[in-house]
């Protein structure tokens, strides 16, 4: 087997960050303990024989980071991107663990917006294989980078 490369890598990251963000509402637990699971005990592992992706550490950290740093401000946006009258706690944790982690990387890191729209819209089909889940999102992520980012359009 060949060693994932760098983009490879990073795109695990993101669903893993996704994962970690839904653990961490759902349990409760804190960021640090959450962290320290997923780089110890998932990425690169086999559960269940089938081999889980090998993440980018970096990446990861400064994503769930980035998300719970900036948590406030994401869901801000993401409130102006969803229709009147749904806010962002009646949709789907999954979803809002998505719109978390990409929030993170449209207000914190230099990741171009597109970019951050492709993956993430990838994460939500990896989520939602069958669903309209991933069109929702992709709307959803333009509208907040759109927000976000003016000037990469």
């Amino acid at each position: 087997m060949t060693a994932p490369d760098k983009k490879q890598m990073k795109s695990a990251s993101r669903l893993f960050a996704v994962q970690a963000l839904f653990q961490m509402e759902s349990s409760g637990q804190t960021v640090e303990k959450i962290v320290r699971e997923f780089e110890s005990h998932r990425f690169g592992e086999v559960f269940d024989d089938v081999e889980m992706a090998e993440g980018d550490p970096a990446h990861f950290r400064k994503v769930v980071d980035g998300a719970v740093n900036w948590q406030a401000k994401i869901d801000q946006m993401t409130d102006r991107a969803l229709v009147a009258k749904w806010p962002i706690d009646r949709i789907d944790p999954v979803i809002r663990a998505l719109f978390r982690a990409a929030g993170a990387e449209l207000v914190s890191m230099e990741t171009p917006p597109k970019v951050v729209i492709n993956e993430y819209v990838d994460v939500a089909k990896a989520f939602f294989p069958e669903g309209k889940e991933a069109k929702f999102v992709n709307a959803v992520l333009d509208h907040m980078a759109r927000e976000e980012k003016p000037a990469a359009f």
